[in-house]
């Protein structure tokens, strides 16, 4: 059987102390193989404070080859010699993001539904850019950004070999035709940590397995 073209691309809940370390681990054990990235996603916390709960999660994702990315603070990253660095619009340019984490930083862009901002990171050096949300999300603010269609993923992974993730409100149930479009990746949050980890991921392999 051939490999699934599309991947998870786990993103933390807010909280990720107490028992968050433990659920990780269910989550991505469960995941192996599909489960390829993780974002540390903590807003408005001291970075001594934010570094102090990521090294485990780090540790976690290391013992299993996932890419433990931070979100939007190229500071934390490096201070964590994390595996790369997510940035949104207001977060820096992937340029300055790669000369500070070096050549191997994987450096990924918010595009939201534009395929100007989306052509400018990959000529900015991104590894990935981002399309989303594509639903209602707790985690992605709604303001009066465009939700994108099905069409710009069709359009992207046609026109550029740079991966495109996306993100925004996804569940097992309306993923499908994200995987057929060609979403590389499918970032998720909510519809993993508001239930059962090891459910919710196992769902997700389920549709992306029967849709590749």
């Amino acid at each position: 059987m051939s490999e699934p073209s599309t991947q998870i691309y786990l993103i933390s809940p807010q909280d990720v102390a107490g028992d968050f370390p433990a659920r990780l681990e269910r989550a991505l054990d469960a995941g192996k193989g599909m489960v390829t990235a993780f974002q540390f996603r903590v807003k408005g916390m001291d970075q001594h404070d934010a570094a102090r709960l990521a090294e485990p999660l780090q540790a976690i994702c290391a013992d299993r080859d996932v890419a433990f990315i931070v979100n939007d603070s190229v500071a934390l990253a490096k201070r964590l010699k994390a595996d790369g660095v997510h940035l949104g619009q207001g977060d820096g340019n992937p340029r300055d993001a790669r000369e500070e984490l070096g050549r191997e930083a994987q450096v990924g862009v918010t595009c939201h539904a534009s395929k100007h901002l989306a052509m400018e990171a990959g000529e900015a050096g991104a590894d990935y850019v981002a399309f989303g949300a594509f639903f209602e999300s707790s985690t992605k603010d709604k303001g009066d950004v465009e939700r994108p269609t099905l069409d710009i993923i069709a359009w992207w992974t046609q026109l550029f070999e740079i991966p495109c993730v996306a993100i925004g409100g996804i569940t097992p149930s309306n993923c499908g035709p994200l995987v057929q479009a060609g979403a590389d990746f499918l970032a998720v949050s909510g519809a993993v940590w508001n239930g059962d980890e090891v459910e919710a991921v196992n769902a997700f392999k389920r549709i992306i397995e029967d849709r590749s």
